[in-house]
């Protein structure tokens, strides 16, 4: 009988193969785009230009991926991180996801292949959603938005900003659930409303807040300098400096 790891050949290959996949399914629409283009009568270097730019802006978001991907190493070992951000999947919601399901299990990490599987299945189950409802919604929801803005631009906008912020405070909720006011166990049983303090559960706020502000400078510096790059490279920039700044933040408070 086989022991459980993580990081099992097994579960490499098998990854493997669902990327192979993906990268099969890119490169063949990458080579029926390039022929359609030049039945098109495109020249050439437009399409090997189109070609390069595209790859070299997907540094960016592949930054930010790999980010990600680190960050969940250490609870679900890297195949299946890398699985799940390489193909329909955010940080924003594998990260939250494979910690409340580690907190619903009552472990800090994946030891057995029970709860790999159940972190597996709620990391992808809820994304997946979204393929079942893109084809069926898709379509009504944009007529519905593109009315609102034939009427009312202001309007519609405000209405995106709205969700946008709705999400963010979803996210937001998630970082400081910790302070406050929480219900404790007394000794009988009985639950009693306490102030819940602790400096350490302040980290991840101290780490938003600089992320926040990194994200402000490179606004700043892109509407000042015009340095329109700097709006793809925005994120991985704001990621990579807080998770880098949050280490001599955590040494600090917890010593």
């Amino acid at each position: 009988m086989f022991e459980f790891s993580i990081n099992s050949p097994i579960i490499f290959a098998m990854v493997a193969i669902v990327l192979g996949i993906v990268v099969a399914q890119s490169v063949f629409f990458l080579v029926k785009a390039y022929k359609r283009g030049l039945e098109l009568d495109m020249e050439k270097s437009v399409l090997n230009d189109t070609i390069k730019r595209s790859a070299i802006f997907t540094i960016a978001p592949a930054v930010a991926i790999f980010m990600g991907v680190v960050s969940l190493v250490d609870m679900l070992g890297v195949a299946l991180p890398w699985l799940r951000l390489s193909i329909i999947g955010a940080v924003t919601y594998e990260l939250p996801a494979a910690e409340q399901a580690l907190a619903a299990l009552g472990v800090d990490k994946v030891s057995n292949a029970t709860q790999y599987v159940t972190i597996a299945f709620v990391m992808t189950f809820g994304i997946a959603a979204s393929l079942i409802a893109a084809p069926i919604t898709c379509k009504k929801i944009t007529s519905g938005m593109m009315k609102i803005k034939d009427k009312d631009k202001k309007w519609m906008d405000l209405l995106m900003t709205s969700m946008f912020v709705g999400m963010l405070s979803t996210f937001l909720g998630y970082i400081v659930c910790d302070l406050g006011l929480v219900f404790e166990t007394l000794e009988d049983g009985t639950k009693s409303l306490a102030f819940h303090y602790q400096l350490e559960h302040w980290i991840p706020v101290f780490v938003l807040l600089i992320s926040a502000a990194l994200m402000g400078i490179c606004g700043i510096l892109l509407k000042k300098f015009k340095w329109k790059w700097l709006n793809d490279y925005a994120l991985p920039i704001s990621m990579i400096g807080s998770m880098a700044l949050a280490i001599p933040i955590s040494i600090l408070i917890k010593g």
